[in-house]
């Protein structure tokens, strides 16, 4: 019993919650003022209603006063006639009548003390109308101006998000380009040093003969010196050009002639191996 009575509970809230969500107040307080309205417009109907019944009264009145007093007229007539008879019988009625009228008397004060009673009411719900009617629209004026002064506080929120978000991605962008500044920086240096050379073979072509003529003169001479020290004859040296073109006969007949003139010495060197000398 308690588990559906929290269930109950819980869906009541979670309606009431759903319900103030799109619940508007200035609707609210226009449907509260239209029954106010017909409450007003029933009580003025009422109040018609009883003025006709008590005006149907006055006339029934009055006819019977007219009522009566024929009777009267009718039983001094009988009695100037001496008719005694006929005298009783016209007062009779006439006595008649005038219970009638007592009634309708009684019913007609019921119905003057009901009207004005609704009268009363009838203003005053009038008043009460008026004073809501004013309230009411004072509501709804300064609910429209917290609605707006809401959205307006909302719209700001969300530049202010925006102009955060837009800050942020300026600081991002500055950081990169800071980033690929700095890089750039580093791999101009390191070209600069000689770290990082060009390994795809797109060099100076002309730099890569000047080079490698340069590396051949000095094998060229290195060769020489090692002939001078050993005693043996002395080729003239060829110019970077010429070695690139010699036959291999020539090469291998000079290569010969070193060997057979090498004197192979066994004594251990106690030199440094990785050292040239």
């Amino acid at each position: 019993m308690s588990v559906m009575k929290r269930l109950s509970g819980i869906v009541q809230a979670k309606a009431n919650k759903t319900l103030d969500k799109y619940e508007d107040p200035r609707e609210t307080l226009d449907l509260s003022y239209e029954k106010q309205l017909e409450q007003l417009q029933q009580v003025k109907r009422g109040l018609a209603d009883v003025a006709t019944a008590r005006k149907r009264l006055e006339l029934q009145a009055q006819q019977l006063q007219t009522t009566a007093q024929k009777y009267q007229t009718q039983a001094t007539q009988a009695l100037a006639q001496n008719r005694e008879d006929l005298a009783r019988e016209a007062l009779g009625r006439r006595s008649q009548v005038a219970t009638q009228l007592d009634q309708l008397k009684t019913q007609h004060d019921q119905l003057l003390t009901q009207e004005d009673h609704l009268k009363t009411t009838s203003m005053q719900l009038q008043a009460r109308v008026e004073a809501f009617r004013s309230q009411k629209e004072t509501l709804k004026a300064s609910y429209t101006a917290a609605q707006a002064q809401a959205s307006i506080g909302e719209a700001v929120s969300g530049i202010s998000e925006s102009m955060s978000d837009t800050g942020l991605a300026m600081q991002r962008a500055q950081d990169k380009i800071a980033q690929m500044q700095a890089r750039a920086s580093a791999v101009d240096e390191l070209m600069a040093s000689g770290a990082l050379d060009d390994l795809s073979g797109s060099s100076d072509p002309i730099q890569a003969e000047l080079d490698k003529g340069s590396r051949d003169t000095d094998v060229e001479l290195q060769l020489a010196q090692m002939k001078s020290q050993m005693g043996l004859p002395q080729q003239q040296p060829l110019a970077a050009g010429e070695l690139a073109t010699a036959s291999p006969s020539t090469q291998s007949e000079s290569q010969d002639s070193a060997v057979e003139g090498t004197v192979v010495d066994d004594t251990p060197s106690t030199d440094d191996p990785f050292t040239l000398k």
